[in-house]
């Protein structure tokens, strides 16, 4: 019991750890919930895109600055919101659907984020940890901000929580409602673009469609119903963070990995364990 104890209390002597541990939990629950949309709604693509849309707006920004890193959560967050809004704007009318259109600002984005990155080989390196995380590099600022986002993110959802069911699950409802569904479609993916920026430190641009997807999907095997769903994912995402955050200090690996494969893993064992079932409201 001894020995127990030790292992859990051990890297909770150092400052980082515990800030790291923090922020994992925070931003992978955040993850999660808004994750049920995702998963729901057939968005990963559009999460993915969202997360590598993000490296030119980040690259400019520490160009810009001149290496300084101070601003580049602010650099991030304006591309996303940008990218979210354009490929609304592209899908629009329904002459170009959402995935083409996603797929064009995806591909585009990636070739001006690696031009950027290709200017100076200190930039590739200094910005690495955005591409796979550095949770433990998290400092008390950041831990502020990504509370004050992840809460208005959390608010949003659960003060619109019926419009985005009705929109999400019976367009035709929506429209006897007279709900506006472009707005709320429009107000999610914003919400998609905060999440995906608030969580970055965590596990990067590279595996933050991972967390974007993995626990709601475990959880969507596991459940009927969305508050479940909700309830379920945001579960499994913080045992992942803890999990996985835990399983880097001591095995010496990338924590944005463990807890991306500590994810995976959960899934792995649902999926084999359940049958696949839906989720409703």
């Amino acid at each position: 019991m001894g020995e127990i104890l030790g292992i859990l209390l051990d890297p909770l002597r150092y400052a980082f750890m515990v800030r790291g541990l923090i922020a994992a939990v925070v931003a992978g629950g955040l993850c999660a919930l808004v994750g049920t949309y995702v998963v729901l709604r057939g968005m990963a693509f559009f999460g993915d895109a969202l997360a590598h849309s993000i490296l030119p707006g980040l690259a400019l920004g520490y160009l810009l600055s001149g290496g300084s890193r101070a601003h580049l959560f602010w650099w991030g967050l304006g591309t996303a919101l940008l990218a979210a809004l354009v490929i609304g704007a592209l899908s629009r009318g329904g002459r170009l659907k959402e995935d083409t259109a996603i797929g064009i600002l995806f591909a585009g984005a990636m070739a001006l984020g690696v031009v950027l990155i290709s200017t100076s080989r200190s930039y590739a390196v200094d910005l690495t940890h955005l591409l796979f995380g550095d949770v433990l590099g998290v400092g008390e600022g950041d831990l502020i901000r990504l509370a004050i986002f992840a809460a208005l993110v959390v608010a949003l959802i659960f003060f619109f929580y019926k419009e985005f069911l009705v929109v999400s699950f019976d367009p035709v409802l929506a429209v006897t409602l007279r709900l506006p569904a472009a707005f709320f479609d429009h107000l999610l993916r914003v919400l998609i673009a905060v999440t995906v920026v608030v969580a970055l430190q965590t596990v990067g641009v590279a595996l933050m469609v991972a967390m974007l997807v993995t626990p709601a999907a475990t959880a969507y095997l596991m459940t009927r119903r969305l508050p479940a769903m909700m309830a379920l994912a945001v579960l499994l995402a913080v045992l992942s963070a803890v999990v996985g955050l835990y399983a880097s200090y001591y095995a010496g690996v990338a924590s944005g990995a463990a807890i991306v494969l500590t994810a995976t893993a959960l899934f792995l064992i649902v999926r084999l364990a359940h049958n696949g079932r839906g989720a409703s409201g």
